[in-house]
């Protein structure tokens, strides 16, 4: 199992920008995939991007292309979701999660930690 603790939520304004970091730890060399979910109050829970540990291959979600991105540091065993141009529709508790392989579920999981974008 991967431990994951995210952290840098927080209140932004619309159109300001924001970096959320998730250290692993715990059974990192199992590790695929990881990535960044969302869930707004009242809505499902979603993804926001996703990239493979060893290749550095991301995926995003269509409502967040062009203003996030999901790089990640290998050594220090962290990915980050760097967001910018925010909208208030950002506004979700985020989590980081982790795939141990290819085509299985993202079965570790972060606490989570709130974004609040402002109009």
């Amino acid at each position: 199992q991967v431990q994951l603790v995210e952290s840098g939520g927080g209140l932004v304004q619309a159109g300001g920008s924001l970096t959320l970091s998730c250290a692993a730890s715990g059974r990192t060399f199992s590790r695929y995939a990881m990535g960044w979910y969302r869930q707004a109050p009242g809505k499902e829970r979603e993804v926001v991007a996703t990239i493979t540990w060893n290749f550095g291959s991301a995926v995003y979600a269509d409502p967040v292309k062009g203003r996030f991105t999901i790089p990640r540091d290998k050594a220090k065993n962290t990915v980050y979701l760097q967001m910018s141009s925010l909208k208030p529709e950002d506004t979700a508790v985020y989590y980081c999660a982790a795939q141990s392989g290819a085509g299985t579920a993202f079965a570790s999981w972060g606490q989570g930690t709130q974004v609040t974008v402002s109009s």
